[in-house]
């Protein structure tokens, strides 16, 4: 059995609180993206994991699909399974990928399973794997505050436009993104200016993360500015980076020449 788990970009991302529990009160808006991992589950005699395409960092029993396995565990009499994941999401991107293939690795193995779990004991999960994991149970436009973990369904027009991706070889921890902006409550909610043409986000919808980070990494404002001469009718960071996007009337020609040793995709 298998499913492709899919990638989010932000738009807009603001940075309300630093709350008591130590996390972060946020606003921003998810939409989910067509750049997809592939993951597999196929019958064996001992709980395995094989992984392929871009190189995962780290210990692998951290692997989210495996503590997702764990969780559900717990619940369920579950057999050995071989999980396999093709990644094709880069890793430490602000594109969700992790949190994507948890979600839907709960998703297959309650198909799987035939364990019939409801979308709110899915969710259930997710929620002790990351705050945007739940995301994914719905995996459309969404509202996403508090921790980004609490979602309201919205409507983003974007049918029939491009979006162009641009990773730079360039590593930005969650951590370091945070240690450095400042929490503020935002003139006017994103909600209200997500409503408005395209053409006027650039002016009004902001990541907070951008005025923490660009001044520490220059090539990341280098390639939204790029993205911006090409045409881009709106372009950002997406979560704390390090992906960039700009959305297009159509793909602009040359892309993988205008970003060398910067991984490019089309979406």
């Amino acid at each position: 059995m298998i499913n492709f788990p899919n990638a989010k970009i932000n738009i807009g991302l603001n940075i309300t609180e630093k709350r008591s529990d130590g996390y972060h009160s946020i606003e921003t808006i998810f939409y989910p993206i067509q750049l997809k991992d592939a993951l597999e589950m196929l019958p064996s005699d001992r709980l395995e994991m094989k992984t392929f395409g871009l190189p995962i960092p780290g210990d692998a029993q951290n692997n989210l699909c495996l503590k997702a396995y764990d969780l559900i565990r717990a619940d369920f009499a579950l057999k050995p399974i071989s999980i396999r994941l093709l990644k094709n999401i880069p890793m430490g991107a602000g594109l969700g990928g992790g949190s994507a293939d948890a979600a839907f690795f709960i998703q297959l193995i309650n198909d799987y399973f035939h364990l019939n779990m409801s979308k709110s004991q899915m969710i259930s999960y997710c929620n002790q794997l990351g705050s945007d994991c739940a995301f994914f149970i719905e995996n459309k436009p969404m509202y996403a505050f508090g921790r980004g973990n609490e979602f309201e369904t919205l409507s983003v027009a974007l049918e029939g436009l491009k979006i162009v991706l641009v990773k730079p070889a360039v590593h930005v921890s969650t951590s370091e993104a945070y240690s450095a902006v400042k929490p503020h409550q935002p003139a006017k909610n994103l909600k209200d200016l997500i409503a408005l043409p395209i053409e006027q986000w650039q002016t009004t919808i902001f990541n907070d993360f951008e005025n923490a980070i660009f001044p520490k990494y220059p090539e990341l404002l280098k390639v939204k500015n790029d993205l911006l001469a090409m045409g881009a009718k709106y372009a950002s960071m997406s979560g704390s980076g390090s992906t960039l996007y700009g959305i297009f009337d159509e793909y602009p020609n040359g892309l993988e020449k205008s970003f060398p040793g910067m991984q490019v995709f089309c979406c």
